[in-house]
């Protein structure tokens, strides 16, 4: 069954103790049981209302019992509909927003910086693991390309993409080459090569620029033949995170198997990047919990995630800590700096 039909197969009564339970989980990591239930939220019902209603939580796949005695605890499936149907973003503070806009705001204008520094900040306030992603600048549109004499045999290329990033690369040519020369080659890249992504342009550039009857031969062969990575951008597709400590400090962490694997988990950077990206290019708030396979190391850990946008490219920005994360206060964060972080880059 879908998690909008299960939703709506809930009674008014089912929603408000799934919701109140959950609430108290996220904030005390302890199975919660009806008299907890009873005494520590309004619901308005006996303790023995509450139990029976648990019990039919738990026959639909909401919550979980993990021992005999204890009290409930949500499913993956329960965090679904909590996120998606039961929650209530809290409003940032204003100092909070300053501490935001301060932080993204750095006195460097590299992007790679002001993403580290943005993935220490997201980590900070929400006392989990930040993350950030830079975007992938293949898909970057090209929107000029210059070349500039610096010295004898020395020639800079300026690539400018539609974003606003710009890329200088220095050139050895074999000979000083006439003004003219280096115009008509400036001209003729641009003319063939502006308007396609720098992917398409790696992919295609030795059959775009054949034939070409005006430039310089040798300076034109040297943006099909020459030094590797001419089109890729610096901090391409790259990642940050930090917060590591946050998550060891978590309550759920605290099993050295449970430990163990969060460890072996950060150490594979590639796992977390593939992670991070696959849920982060979409409208929004994308909110990614547990695992299908309970046996996998992701299992524990829930993933809230946004994407920024720089020019026509896009990165993420997100969140990474136990499914018992505050979701309320988390969503408004994280939406909040891809916001920020989109003006921020645009300026």
């Amino acid at each position: 069954m879908g998690v909008e039909m299960s939703f709506e197969n809930l009674g008014s009564r089912e929603k408000s103790i799934l919701k109140a339970l959950i609430n108290h989980y996220i904030s005390t990591a302890e199975p919660v049981g009806s008299r907890t239930l009873s005494k520590e939220h309004e619901i308005g019902l006996s303790s023995a209302s509450i139990r029976n209603t648990l019990k039919d939580l738990e026959e639909m796949g909401f919550i979980t019992q993990p021992h005999t005695s204890a009290g409930r605890v949500p499913t993956n499936f329960g965090y679904r509909i909590y996120v998606e149907y039961l929650l209530t973003p809290e409003k940032l503070s204003e100092s909070e927003k300053d501490f935001i806009i301060e932080n993204i705001t750095t006195e460097y204008t590299e992007i790679d910086h002001i993403l580290e520094q943005t993935s220490r900040m997201l980590s900070s306030l929400s006392k989990q693991l930040g993350v950030t992603i830079s975007p992938k600048f293949n898909k970057a549109m090209l929107t000029r390309l210059e070349l500039i004499p610096v010295a004898e045999k020395k020639l800079m290329v300026v690539l400018v993409v539609k974003s606003g990033s710009v890329k200088s690369i220095l050139f050895e040519v074999e000979s000083n080459l006439p003004d003219m020369a280096i115009s008509e080659t400036a001209q003729v890249l641009n003319e063939r090569l502006c308007g396609l992504s720098l992917g398409e342009i790696k992919k295609t550039i030795r059959k775009r620029i054949q034939n070409v009857k005006t430039g310089d031969p040798k300076l034109i062969k040297l943006f099909v033949e020459g030094p590797e990575g001419i089109w890729d951008f610096p901090g391409d597709d790259k990642m940050h995170f930090s917060g590591a400590s946050n998550l060891f400090q978590q309550p759920e962490f605290q099993n050295p198997r449970d430990l163990a694997d969060v460890v072996e988990l950060l150490e594979d950077r590639q796992v977390i990047h593939q992670l991070v990206a696959n849920t982060g290019i979409s409208e929004g708030i994308t909110i990614s919990i547990g695992h299908q396979d309970e046996k996998s190391k992701t299992n524990q850990l829930s993933l809230l995630t946004s994407k920024y946008n720089l020019g026509d490219v896009k990165g993420v920005v997100g969140i990474i800590g136990p499914k018992r994360m505050k979701y309320a206060r988390l969503v408004s964060l994280v939406d909040y700096t891809a916001k920020k972080l989109s003006q921020i880059l645009s300026e």
